[in-house]
């Protein structure tokens, strides 16, 4: 039976790393009203409220791990925010007209993707991570966090420019890590289903 203590014998439910991860998914609306605003130093603000919620990524992962606090509230919640956490930033740069379109189509498809193929094989075996999908997810972080700061009102010439190609950069190695670890999964799955499994 299942209460605020968790499952018999494993961590509790409420615990500081289920309040990060719950904290984070917070974060995401207030991030997007924060980037949608036509307030001075909107971009900024965003860009702080993104960071913070990156950093309980981090926290509540560590805290998780090292005092043993592992849940299967705390892995979906935290995969969930981590996501949202991503589309709502590449969706409101986008918008803005700071990123292209299908960039953000074609990698947010690819999360979409995924979870169907996780859907589909979870009554049978688990879907191993990818590193590539790890890497993936780490440039799409920082490339997306360089692009949210206001380079072009910050810095003149081709100092701004060197700021957003890094972003673009980053982005460009995130996309052939998405493309190619879809990839990945897709042969897992064709594999088990191969299988019979």
């Amino acid at each position: 039976m299942t209460s605020s203590h968790g499952s018999a014998g494993g961590p509790p439910l409420l615990n500081i790393a289920n309040v990060l991860t719950v904290v984070r998914l917070v974060l995401v609306p207030v991030f997007v009203w924060a980037y949608w605003s036509d307030a001075p130093g909107r971009a900024a603000v965003a860009f702080a409220v993104f960071a913070l919620a990156a950093l309980t990524d981090k926290a509540d992962g560590y805290l998780a791990r090292s005092r043993n606090l592992v849940t299967k509230f705390g892995t979906m919640a935290d995969t969930i925010a981590d996501k949202a956490l991503i589309a709502a930033a590449m969706i409101m740069l986008s918008w803005h007209g700071h990123l292209w379109w299908w960039v953000t189509v074609v990698m947010l498809g690819r999360e979409v993707l995924i979870s169907v193929l996780k859907m589909t094989m979870v009554r049978s075996k688990v879907i191993s991570a990818a590193r590539g999908g790890k890497i993936k997810m780490f440039l799409q972080s920082v490339g997306t966090g360089i692009l949210l700061l206001p380079w072009r009102s910050w810095l003149e010439g081709w100092h701004s420019e060197v700021f957003m190609w890094l972003g673009y950069a980053c982005l460009a190695v995130a996309l052939y890590f998405s493309v190619t670890s879809a990839y990945g999964y897709v042969v897992q799955v064709r594999d088990m289903r191969d299988d019979g499994v």
